[in-house]
């Protein structure tokens, strides 16, 4: 029998850049999963599906970026809303990364908008809670961060376990097995440079500290490690499924 595989629902792509030297989402988010090498992998691009597969039997879920905002209700964004909801009720394990945080907090109910605390960009402090099996913690550390919108109302049965100075809602725990964070994992600090240097315009419009904030890039490998995590949350989880 074929192992089952690790689903990563497209939702956007990285900068040009990184595409170019790292590869798009389903890359960099494998690239932070050594341990789960050998699983196969699919991308599924949700802006360009008119029906998205049934992904019930997969091994997980994993929702990516986009600079896209859940706000634009895109026809296809309301179709992998509909998706993600029929997941969670399955229990398929699902970790939302930035905006599929934010995609997975607007399809339980929840509210997206521009985060009134204004743009988050860089290595930021992040502050768990409460111990968790994916993200970890309790204790601090550093998170690779670059959004704009938030969720700034939870969804019903939603909380909290993590937040960073500018986002309270850091990390969330949507369901048994539906996680989301507002940062990127898979982002290491080579990458998190190069999105700083993309965003540079944007940045000096908002009159953003642009060089405090190239300063504030660091490695984040506990960040990172929740991807892995979560895979062995998934995998556990159908163990038991199985058994």
């Amino acid at each position: 029998m074929d192992a089952p595989p690790i689903a990563v629902l497209v939702t956007g792509d990285p900068i040009a850049q990184t595409r170019a030297t790292r590869g798009d989402f389903l890359e960099l988010i494998r690239a932070a999963a050594p341990a789960f090498s050998a699983v196969p992998w699919q991308a599924h691009d949700a802006r360009v599906l008119d029906v998205l597969p049934d992904l019930t039997d997969a091994l997980a879920v994993i929702v990516t970026g986009s600079p896209l905002s859940v706000t634009d209700a895109e026809p296809w964004m309301g179709r992998a809303a509909a998706a993600l909801v029929q997941w969670v009720r399955a229990e398929v394990p699902l970790l939302g990364i930035c905006f599929g945080h934010q995609l997975l907090g607007h399809a339980l109910g929840g509210r997206v908008s521009r985060n009134p605390r204004g743009r988050e960009m860089g290595s930021v402090e992040f502050v768990v809670s409460e111990a968790d099996p994916v993200v970890g913690g309790p204790g601090s550390w550093l998170v690779n961060s670059t959004h704009v919108d938030s969720v700034v109302e939870l969804p019903p049965g939603a909380r909290v376990i993590g937040s960073t100075q500018l986002e309270p809602a850091a990390a969330v725990r949507f369901g048994p097995l539906a996680w989301g964070v507002q940062f990127h994992p898979e982002l290491d600090a080579a990458v998190m440079r190069q999105y700083i240097e993309a965003r540079r315009p944007a940045l000096l419009a908002e009159n953003f500290d642009v060089a405090a904030t190239e300063r504030s890039v660091r490695e984040a490998p506990a960040a990172a490690a929740i991807i892995e995590r979560f895979l062995h949350v998934a995998s556990e989880s159908r163990l038991r499924r199985a058994s």
